[in-house]
């Protein structure tokens, strides 16, 4: 009996102890912490900095006009050429030969044409006196108008000969600049196959490879400094020209061409220049990169409310920089935006909003 009421004892107390623990209130669930920032509109200009270089308005590739094997070449990149200077020469022999073909073929129907118009004379004074007939008289008068007709077109295709043969001779236009070389002497070339690029005197543009993504807007009329890379002191002014409306496929760039003012001494053909370009004024939003997540495979940031309930939010990021990025669709000004500690969030999770770190220190 002694050692069922021990049982019954333990039994009780440890009854006891378990219903006693029954009735504590689990530990609150900790919040995580994070950084917020409420954000506002702001203008928003970027500046981009542009590497290009100086170019011809016109460049022109030149070439022979007329196929044949290379003899001559008078010139070489970087030389500076006028007008009617003889650049480079084809072999001549083949078209010589044609225009000797012609030449003998004009003087044959030279030679017909006095036949027949000696003939053609006689018919006329042979038919007032009866001694000929009226066909026969006929027949030396078309015989006189072939051979001149012929004669007329043997003259034509003498001069196409002549006209073939000066093309073996390429000649500059207009004065510039050799900008490039494509041949040699003892190549053979086909007609139209570009020998020599040529940068035209004249006016001069400041051309720039710029990636798509920062022309958000068409470029303005405003006036546009061109500086010198290597000598930031010497510098000219210019406009936005032209914009080529397709991208290269192979850079992922469209050109801008600045259209210069007068070219300062040390500014040449070919300098390597930069321009610095503000854009005009957007209202934007700007925040630090930490803020910034996905939502699937766009951007987004975590917005918190006033109970502290999080929330994913889709952006539109207009640019980035440099620790920041620029928010230009999204947000209307006045959000509280997490900056820090958003790693571990999901969605209606509440947080706890820690305070500022001091400025300049990292969260």
């Amino acid at each position: 009996m002694k050692g069922q009421r021990t049982q019954w004892t333990v039994a009780l107390g440890l009854a006891a102890l378990l219903s006693g623990c029954g009735h504590e209130k689990p530990p609150a669930t900790e919040r995580p912490r994070v950084f917020v920032e409420q954000v506002q509109l702001k203008d928003f200009g970027a500046a981009v900095t542009l590497t290009g270089d100086v170019q011809a308005r016109v460049q022109t590739d030149l070439s022979f006009r007329v196929g044949g094997k290379i003899i001559q070449r008078n010139v070489d990149v970087g030389a500076r050429i006028s007008a009617k200077q003889v650049l480079a020469k084809l072999d001549p022999k083949d078209l010589q030969t044609n225009v000797d073909t012609a030449q003998a073929e004009v003087n044959a129907q030279q030679a017909r044409v006095q036949q027949t118009s000696a003939a053609f004379v006689r018919q006329q004074k042979l038919l007032p006196k009866g001694y000929t007939s009226r066909s026969e008289y006929d027949s030396a008068q078309a015989a006189l108008l072939s051979s001149k007709s012929a004669l007329t077109a043997a003259q034509a295709q003498l001069a196409n000969a002549r006209e073939q043969l000066s093309y073996t001779s390429l000649i500059a236009e207009a004065p510039g600049v050799i900008t490039a070389r494509q041949a040699e002497v003892g190549q053979v070339v086909q007609a139209t196959m570009p020998i020599f690029s040529l940068a035209r005197d004249g006016e001069r543009d400041a051309v720039f490879n710029v990636y798509e993504s920062l022309l958000v807007e068409p470029p303005g009329d405003q006036t546009i400094t061109v500086t010198l890379l290597d000598k930031p002191a010497i510098q000219a002014t210019g406009k936005v020209r032209e914009v080529t409306p397709a991208v290269s496929a192979q850079s992922g760039t469209v050109q801008v061409k600045v259209a210069l003012g007068a070219l300062p001494a040390g500014m040449d053909l070919g300098s390597v220049v930069s321009a610095t370009v503000t854009a005009p004024g957007k209202a934007s939003i700007e925040l630090p990169w930490s803020a910034l997540t996905k939502d699937i495979s766009e951007p987004a940031v975590w917005l918190v409310d006033d109970s502290g309930k999080v929330s994913l939010h889709r952006v539109k990021v207009g640019r980035y920089l440099t620790g920041h990025v620029i928010i230009s669709d999204g947000l209307q000004g006045g959000e509280k935006v997490v900056i820090a500690g958003g790693q571990l969030l999901h969605p209606d999770m509440l947080v706890e909003i820690a305070a500022q770190p001091a400025k300049g220190a990292q969260p």
